[in-house]
């Protein structure tokens, strides 16, 4: 009797970005609304409350806009990214714990 195993790859295939999203450094911070997407482990809230605190004292943030995700092991919805690209300037995610 022979045995079979079934090696699986868990690494995807390499992917490429849509024209027109490429990277683009700010010059300034002033000015800008930046977004928090918290993946909902604990403690990136308070993480978040910090940090837009500072951005927004030492560096001239204008905004901040947060969301939320159910749970850290779906992606954020397709709302959710909508809502951060018509408002922000730059995104930061987050883990916490």
């Amino acid at each position: 009797m022979t045995a079979t195993i079934t090696i699986l790859d868990p690494v995807a295939p390499p992917g490429e970005a849509a024209a027109g999203q490429a990277f683009r450094p700010l010059a300034s911070l002033a000015g800008k609304v930046v977004g928090f997407i918290d993946n909902s482990k604990p403690n990136f809230q308070f993480l978040a409350d910090d940090l837009g605190a500072l951005l927004k004292s030492k560096y001239g943030v204008a905004d901040v806009v947060r969301h939320r995700k159910p749970t850290a092991s779906v992606p954020a919805s397709a709302q959710v990214l909508a809502d951060i690209d018509k408002q922000c300037d730059l995104v930061i995610t987050g883990s916490g714990d």
